[in-house]
């Protein structure tokens, strides 16, 4: 059989349309009322077993009036299905029997829907293309239409599950009737509907009932109520809601919500074994995994996403001209070595505590995706994080893809840690990740003998296979890249043999570092580093050193703002990092290094900068490594010297999170600076106060911070599109710009 609903009909504007509501419960009271106070359709009117309830609803204006069933089907433009799931088939049938219901837009509320298309199904034989299914995620403790609430729906989700044989104009009609209630409305495969709200609705509900029975008929149970704490009654308020109601739903979702159940209970063994046997381990991966995991969640209802991915808030940034920056300030973590003692305490033997742990979502999701395999990690409390080791073999296939955010460095080397291992594993990461080239490491770990496969030219999701053995490989770089020696080196430790990464000019090497430090010797000889297979990690203490990448912005900033002084505070000088330093010196800064000391293996110093007139220089090409992630502020810094400065071999800089050469050459053009690029570099011609103007950092959170920086020598406000992402690497910039004296506002809307 087939049905259509009339295109003239569907032309008539919703607010010239009849909606009947069939069942006057909560939620079709709540809809009934929603739409009338909204004046979203011309009439509104009811139908409802319970005739009490239907004279009560038009006296309290919930509906404009009530008729028996097969007249309001008729007189109806728009049917809603509100009755309970086991009465589905029943009502589907008396709705078949009324002549012109095909001409009609059917949909329903109900929280269950496999059981709708066998109802569905027994009725009509196949599914009528006017019946759009429909489920919102919305509800009350209170029951009947005395309960019903014209606000219910708004900022809730609501899910309609077409089904392909769809009306889509039909479609684009009850989507339009949901969003006009205020909803946010998403579309979900039916049997994936089901499964989800299985898990996220259903097993709770069942489980807050089953919990307050079994505490109810305790002996002392007035005690255990008397002094519940809020914790308990948040949990169980849920058990409030209509028996009758939720019967049918675990009748009519059945088998969704039995193998929610039976995962459930499987947990729930384990945990209690755990408690009985006393196993802290397990215990605390369990109280951290949920722990984050309710964040995340909480996270993204905050960003309204339920089913989609993520909208990232806009953030614009306001700079504005500002006098001398003066004070002391330690800046976060670096994010490098954050990385990296995630990476290694995870795999090494034993607990692995580290202090000054970058709290930035770069970082954070590295540890995350060790969370999701099977690595308990404590923390991060004010940079202080415990890991408790499961070893070089010891990981544990994650549920599902790793999202990695925009993080480049995570990405590169999570493919070289994983190329090994014997599950199967994908890495994702967001829209500027996902553009990003990545066959720099993917096709020498194809040498070794990984199989990872790729989107279009090499760019993420990663699809590595697992199973497979690695060899060692000698490799030489075809441009120097710590990212890329650091995966070797990582897919090295799994590898027979020894594996060596010769690179064309020195780049960081916090890696091999942290690897002498974890016990794993590698072997370096001028710019060749050397692993042996088949070693073991065991667990230290790190002590994580300021960012020096971050404390760039204000050694920068404090450099061109005539009368500056800061001092920058157990800053991280490793030998590989420090070109920032060495560059602004050669154009006449004025930087000293005080109570320099090593730590943890890694040199750290306070910087004092003190405003200086910087000159262009021909930047020295063996600097050029040792200064990578700092050229955009470096390009600041040209800028607001005297004479032209030029920066040569430097193509590392465009495949970075955006091209930088390209977008420090655009904003500088836009704020009235000459500027050259070339393949590899870019010319600046310094002495010209920058104007005002507004550029787009493309979400590149270098880029925004080195405009914020521009902004205090511009002659007016410089305006930063796209800075949401300098959460990556430096969350608390803004506080600490504006304590050194940057006039720096914030806007952000959705």
């Amino acid at each position: 059989m087939s049905s259509t609903v009339p295109n003239g009909f569907l032309m008539k504007p919703l607010s010239k349309q009849t909606l009947a509501v069939i069942g006057l419960g909560l939620i079709g009271g709540s809809v009934a009322t929603a739409v009338k106070q909204r004046s979203l359709c011309h009439r509104v009117l009811g139908v409802d077993l319970d005739q009490q309830a239907l004279k009560i609803a038009k006296a309290i204006q919930v509906i404009d009036d009530y008729l028996p069933f097969a007249d309001a089907v008729k007189a109806a433009d728009i049917i809603v299905l509100a009755v309970p799931m086991l009465r589905m088939q029943q009502v589907l049938q008396s709705l078949a029997e009324v002549e012109g219901w095909q001409d009609k837009i059917i949909t329903d509320v109900g929280s269950a829907k496999g059981c709708l298309i066998d109802a569905t199904e027994a009725v009509f034989g196949e599914w009528p293309e006017n019946f759009i299914p429909g489920h919102p995620i919305a509800g009350s403790e209170k029951s009947g239409v005395t309960a019903a609430n014209p606000d219910l729906f708004v900022n809730h989700k609501v899910i309609l599950t077409p089904h392909a044989m769809v009306n889509h104009q039909a479609l684009s009609r009850v989507r339009q009737l949901w969003q006009g209630m205020g909803a946010d409305v998403l579309q979900m495969d039916i049997q994936r509907h089901d499964e989800v709200l299985a898990v996220t609705s259903h097993l709770p509900h069942l489980l807050a009932f089953s919990l307050v029975d079994t505490l109810a008929t305790e002996r002392d149970n007035q005690d255990i109520f008397r002094y519940a704490a809020g914790g308990f009654r948040d949990f169980t308020r849920i058990a409030a809601s209509d028996p009758t109601m939720w019967h049918d739903i675990f009748v009519a979702n059945k088998g969704a919500v039995l193998r929610a159940l039976n995962d459930f209970t499987a947990d729930l063994c384990k945990l209690q074994k755990a408690v009985e046997t006393e196993d802290s381990q397990y215990m605390l991966g369990v109280f951290t995994r949920a722990k984050v995991a309710r964040e995340h969640f909480s996270k993204m209802l905050a960003r309204r996403a339920y089913v989609e991915p993520m909208k990232q808030q806009e953030i614009r940034y306001i700079s504005h001209p500002a006098g001398p920056l003066s004070g002391e300030i330690r800046v976060p973590g670096d994010k490098s070595i954050s990385h990296r003692s995630i990476m290694l305490g995870s795999l090494a033997e034993g607990v692995t505590e580290i202090e000054g742990f970058l709290e930035g979502e770069d970082s954070l999701a590295t540890l995350q995706a060790f969370r999701d395999m099977g690595v308990v990690i404590e923390g991060p409390h004010q940079g202080k994080v415990t890991i408790y080791g499961v070893g070089l073999h010891g990981l544990k296939q994650p549920p599902g893809p790793l999202y990695l955010g925009n993080s480049g460095t995570a990405m590169r080397l999570f493919a070289g840690l994983l190329a090994a291992q014997k599950f199967d594993v994908t890495l994702t990461g967001d829209g500027s990740l996902s553009g990003r080239p990545m066959n720099r490491v993917a096709v020498p770990l194809q040498q070794m003998g990984a199989v990872i496969n790729t989107e279009d030219e090499g760019r993420p999701p990663l699809r590595i296979e697992g199973g497979n053995q690695l060899a060692g490989i000698n490799y030489t770089l075809p441009m120097a890249s710590a990212q890329v020696k650091s995966c070797l080196l990582l897919a090295g430790m799994y590898a027979e043999g020894k594996t060596t990464v010769a690179e064309p000019a020195p780049t960081r090497d916090h890696t091999e570092r942290m690897l002498t430090g974890f016990g794993y010797p590698v072997e370096v000889n001028g710019n060749t580093a050397t692993i042996q297979g088949g070693g073991q990690l065991s667990a230290c203490k790190i002590e994580v050193p300021a960012d020096i990448s971050s404390a760039a912005f204000f050694m920068v900033a404090a450099s061109i703002v005539p009368g500056s002084e800061l001092l920058i505070k157990h800053v991280g000088i490793n030998p590989t990092r420090i070109g920032v330093i060495n560059i602004l010196r050669l154009m006449g800064g004025d930087i000293t290094l005080e109570n320099e000391r090593e730590v943890g293996g890694e040199p750290v110093a306070d910087i004092r900068v003190r405003a200086a007139q910087l000159k262009g220089i021909d930047v020295p090409e063996d600097q050029v490594p040792l200064a990578i992630d700092e050229f955009p502020v470096l390009c600041i810094a040209a800028a607001n010297a005297q004479g032209t400065t030029t920066v040569r071999g430097a193509s590392e800089l465009r495949v970075k999170e955006s091209d930088r050469i390209q977008a420090m050459a655009d904003g500088l053009e836009v704020l009235g600076a000459h500027v050259e690029t070339t393949p590899d570099g870019i010319i600046i011609k310094g002495g010209q106060t920058l104007q005002s103007g507004q550029v787009d950092s493309l979400g590149d959170h270098r880029i925004a911070m080195a405009f914020a920086v521009a902004g205090l020598r511009a002659r007016g406000a410089i305006e930063i599109a796209n800075c949401a992402n300098v959460a990556t690497s430096f969350p608390n910039f803004i506080e600490l710009a504006k304590v050194t004296g940057f006039d720096l506002a914030v806007e952000s809307a959705e």
